[in-house]
């Protein structure tokens, strides 16, 4: 384990970490605890245990140190580092409207399931001999695609009062996805499923009552859903059976310009190119594959960070939650519509039976990603493992599932069609062989407008590091405290050591990674207020990065920050971007984070500019 310096840096006034709700005195059954004058504990943790410690963040493992008498309460474990604070099933019976922004005003969309007083814990069926397929959705044969229509056809007749129906099974992304459940025991914190570690998870398990809901209407146990194969050339359009118009499956509100032969675009800014050509558009989305998927070699990176009782909602997305998933959610959606319905807003995607397809393919990149081996493995941290959900299985009973019933698809009784991964096989290269980054940044002026590129150089604390370094801690580039409007599609891109950004695409190595963020509202909390902006965080792993751009022995990295903000509908074209306000650079140890914290970001509804202040320390 890496040693942890949390005392020798200096530290800025007020809230480190904007996004986090402040630990208040305490109350046990409610996960407060009274805080006494920060200590370190050496214990055996996991990666996200590290992480969060070393960025000091008050989470219960260190609270409970000042815990004085409480310590010894037969309640707790004999260990106080082992309280556990897993995210509870949410409470049906509170569940209040979910919100969205529409032509500036606020209104509501009733997403809430049928309350049932009887749930019941889920018990997985032994795992059959002969595993269900998912196949490629442009492979299927026309056999399963009549299935498939006719089952979506049935869901779509019953009535509306049923769980299983269409429309009740779409609000079930609603609900868990716009606010409408508080956390349970915490009623002024919203429960958000994304931007965060319960994101995989969360839709897998979605996905598998779906699909046995659809397999016990057409009388078919061993139905499963498609996936789109859009990580491979010959899936990278939105695949044919979803565009038959008198088919169940169809949906009107997808982007008209994206119809097939369209190949998508895995970095689309929410504009299309005119000068990409379609074999180049390929060459990108393979490269991009691969850094998002294959590169990642931490569990906190790929899944998320970790989300628990008592934290703010939206802690932060892994790689994949960003790209292709939040790309393609925006690249489908029609962008004409008021929220971008239906795959381009969290409250309505699952309207469209392609949102279904495209998530059993971000699923399937959970199940390749965990087969790569080395320290692309799951967290073991029992707060992501007891995690539990609601939902109504195809017997209309409300059933709790947990976490740890899911991370093996296996025991759910499925697996995925073989098909080739090219991107396995396609890193980026590098641009140019090396750079060298400039001692400061150039005549950058705070406050400033972000309609420019801006590069901060970094000094770092770590260099020349050793192979088995680099396999025992990631380097970590970490954008903090990003707050924005939660009804706005935005992307910014992060490139590091780079001369020329703009000459820098996703197929080249200095192109370190992406935030993406779809449109969604959420209540904020018991008095259901709207919360209109959100506070999250990025993380980029980036040592093999300094690998191949040869800054492996740099005192410095200069990192670039792309804004691309981009309003998706007619409605949105009066709004301006959001402001950003970078707040200072620091250094931890732990998982050799470097931190550049975004504080302060919130839509600019006034004039056309991004502002920035930076205060370095």
């Amino acid at each position: 384990m890496a040693s942890m310096i949390l005392s020798s840096y200096p530290r800025p006034k007020g809230n480190t970490f904007p996004h986090r709700k402040k630990l208040q005195s305490p109350v046990v059954g409610n996960r407060r605890y009274l805080l006494s004058s920060r200590k370190q504990v050496s214990c055996k943790a996991n990666s996200y245990e590290n992480e969060e410690r070393s960025l000091g963040r008050l989470e219960r493992r260190d609270v409970l140190i000042g815990l004085g008498g409480l310590a010894g309460s037969a309640s707790l474990s004999a260990d106080p580092l082992a309280l556990a604070a897993p995210i509870q099933a949410p409470d049906f019976s509170k569940c209040g409207p979910a919100k969205l922004l529409s032509t500036g005003e606020v209104i509501s969309s009733n997403c809430c399931p049928p309350v049932d007083l009887t749930i019941l814990d889920y018990k997985l069926r032994p795992a059959p001999n002969k595993l269900r397929v998912r196949p490629a959705a442009h492979l299927v044969t026309d056999e399963y695609l009549a299935k498939y229509k006719k089952a979506v056809s049935l869901m779509k007749a019953l009535p509306d009062d049923d769980p299983r129906s269409f429309s009740r099974q779409a609000n079930v992304h609603c609900a868990y996805c716009n606010g409408a459940f508080d956390q349970v025991g915490y009623t002024d914190l919203v429960l958000q499923v994304h931007f965060c570690w319960l994101f995989f998870p969360f839709h897998r398990w979605y996905l598998y009552f779906y699909e046995r809901i659809l397999g016990k209407l057409i009388d078919d146990p061993t139905f499963t859903l498609p996936f789109w194969n859009y990580d491979s050339p010959p899936g990278m359009q939105i695949p044919a059976i979803f565009t038959d118009t008198s088919s169940s499956i169809y949906n009107s509100l997808r982007n008209p310009n994206h119809q097939p032969p369209t190949v998508m675009d895995l970095n689309w800014s929410g504009t299309d190119s005119t000068t990409t050509s379609n074999d180049d558009l390929i060459a990108a989305n393979l490269k991009t594959m691969y850094r998002q998927v294959a590169a990642v070699k931490k569990a906190n990176l790929f899944l998320g960070e970790a989300y628990r009782a008592g934290d703010a909602s939206s802690p932060g997305q892994g790689t994949v939650e960003a790209v292709p998933h939040n790309i393609i959610h925006a690249w489908t959606g029609e962008p004409n519509q008021p929220n971008g319905e239906d795959m381009g807003n969290f409250y309505s995607a699952g309207r469209d039976s392609i949102f279904y397809c495209h998530h059993a393919n971000i699923d399937r990149l959970w199940t390749i990603w965990t087969g790569l081996g080395g320290t692309r493995k799951n967290p073991t941290d029992t707060d992501w493992l007891d995690a539990a959900f609601l939902f109504y299985d195809e017997n209309k009973q409300l059933v709790r599932v947990k976490v740890r019933d899911c991370v093996d698809e296996k025991k759910l009784g499925y697996t995925y069609q073989e098909v080739p991964i090219p991107w396995l096989k396609t890193p980026p290269v590098p641009r140019k062989p090396k750079f060298t980054p400039p001692a400061s940044a150039s005549s950058v002026t705070f406050p400033r407008v972000l309609d420019s590129v801006v590069q901060v150089v970094v000094t770092r604390s770590k260099k020349s590091r050793t192979k088995k370094q680099k396999e025992d801690e990631e380097e970590v580039l970490v954008v903090d405290g990003i707050k924005l409007e939660n009804d706005e599609f935005v992307k910014f891109d992060v490139l590091i050591n780079d001369d020329d950004p703009t000459a820098s695409g996703p197929d080249k190595t200095e192109f370190a990674g992406s935030f993406v963020h779809i449109p969604h509202m959420e209540s904020d909390g018991k008095k259901k207020k709207k919360k209109d902006s959100l506070g999250t965080i990025l993380r980029i792993g980036i040592s093999d990065l300094l690998d191949e751009v040869g800054a492996d022995d740099d005192d410095s990295v200069a990192v670039t920050h792309l804004f691309s903000i981009t309003h998706l509908s007619s409605r949105l074209k009066h709004r301006q971007p959001a402001r950003f306000s970078v707040l200072w650079v620091d250094r931890f140890f732990s998982d050799t984070v470097y931190i550049f914290r975004f504080k302060n970001v919130i839509s600019s509804w006034e004039n056309s500019s991004l502002q920035v202040s930076k205060h370095l320390l």
